[in-house]
């Protein structure tokens, strides 16, 4: 049981109950929804007094909850360590101790909680590079933010200053448009996932500051994270990948001018890969972000690029605005592939049906790939509802199990 403002009663998932006060209305779930402690307990808590107002002329408007987004905030108001001094935006924000904040110096988990400083200046600066520089002339006492590979081994020469690096809940993927050829084929999205290497990308684009993933739940997601799934290509030099990529097509009804692999099991250059039905292979476009957006995603989308060449695919990397890459993978599904991410996904599963679930194929939806299986959607529905954390994780490797061997 928990209590919700009264609007709430307009939520699709909940029911009024009773009334205990006038002040409050208690509501309860019309069925489970096993990640709805996980997603509510992960929400922030806003002041009443500051947006109960606001949010009730909010539910007026045509677009709700973009009226709240766009509400510019001058004096914010929150419950941490600590509060606001002065804000120059585009330059500084000055924070100092919150008196009456809850926590400070109780101990919490064997942590005796601060804050142990009086107030904190935060420094904007336009780029990487400027404050790169600030921290090494000791301008400032910290850079709180994702570091470019190419800074590390200079910073880490440094004595006087200490890097500090963790795993991501995060999840970077190439994506295939499966409502038309030739990725609709699954014999060809397998012959493309052996033919990446991820070692390369890891070691070469990243320079070693990355993770192999197999499987779309980060493997630090120790709990949720299907460890048996395929593992295409993992270990193998590039002659044993193209062999393996050219066999499966030709199992499949692929043939060429020229194959990836002579007669007597030799890689060679490659010609004018055709389709089953005798057709050459159109050309194809992998769209990435721009260089100054992600460079890691534009590089990588370049190297695909030249892997799949050598199997005789037309395939071109495409870099292009991030906006426009949205628009047309994600409302338009005019594309024919892509490299995406999500750089901060929550532990809880629930976004695996997100994305794969075949309702989500919309305009604007999450099953950006438009992938169908409705043995997936029987798992995906059934791993919303169950409520058991052992039934549900089975649930959750079974999916994985099944993205992985359908590779959308």
């Amino acid at each position: 049981t928990f209590k919700v403002p009264r609007y709430a009663s307009k939520w699709s998932f909940i029911e009024r109950v009773e009334t205990p006060t006038p002040q409050t209305v208690v509501f309860h779930l019309k069925k489970p929804v096993a990640g709805f402690l996980f997603s509510t307990l992960a929400t922030p808590i806003l002041q009443k007094k500051e947006w109960a107002a606001f949010a009730e002329q909010a539910q007026s408007t045509e677009k709700p909850l973009t009226t709240l987004l766009n509400r510019r905030m001058d004096h914010p108001v929150g419950t941490g360590p600590f509060t606001l001094s002065r804000w120059r935006q585009g330059a500084y924000l000055h924070l100092k101790k919150n008196p009456h904040f809850f926590a400070d110096g109780k101990m919490i988990n064997g942590r005796l909680l601060g804050p142990y400083v009086d107030s904190l200046l935060y420094t904007v600066f336009g780029t990487s590079d400027v404050a790169i520089l600030a921290l090494k002339k000791g301008s400032i006492d910290m850079f709180w933010w994702p570091i470019q590979p190419g800074y590390m081994a200079d910073l880490r020469s440094r004595q006087d200053i200490k890097l500090f690096t963790n795993e991501k809940s995060a999840l970077y993927f190439m994506g295939f448009n499966l409502r038309r050829p030739p990725f609709d084929d699954l014999a060809l999205r397998r012959a493309v996932a052996y033919m990446i290497d991820r070692d390369f990308i890891v070691s070469r684009i990243l320079q070693g500051q990355g993770t192999k993933m197999f499987t779309v739940v980060p493997a630090e997601n120790r709990y949720w994270c299907c460890t048996t799934v395929p593992r295409y290509g993992d270990g193998m030099s590039r002659e044993q990948r193209i062999r393996t990529a050219t066999q499966l097509l030709a199992d499949a009804g692929y043939a060429w001018d020229v194959p990836p692999v002579d007669d007597d099991g030799n890689v060679q250059s490659s010609s004018e890969i055709r389709l089953p039905d005798g057709q050459p292979m159109q050309r194809f476009t992998i769209l990435t972000p721009p260089a100054d957006y992600d460079p890691h995603r534009a590089t990588s989308g370049l190297m695909i690029q030249e892997w799949l060449r050598e199997l005789g695919m037309p395939a071109y990397a495409r870099p292009m605005a991030f906006s426009s890459l949205l628009q047309q993978v994600k409302r338009k599904h005019d594309f024919d592939a892509f490299i995406l991410g999500y750089g901060r996904l929550r532990l809880d599963p629930d976004y695996v049906r997100n994305l794969f679930h075949s309702s989500n194929d919309k305009s604007g939806g999450w099953n950006m790939s438009g992938y169908h299986n409705p043995a997936f959607d029987r798992l995906a529905d059934r791993s919303r509802v169950e409520m058991d954390p052992a039934q549900r994780q089975k649930t959750v490797m079974a999916m994985q199990q099944i993205i992985a061997d359908d590779l959308p």
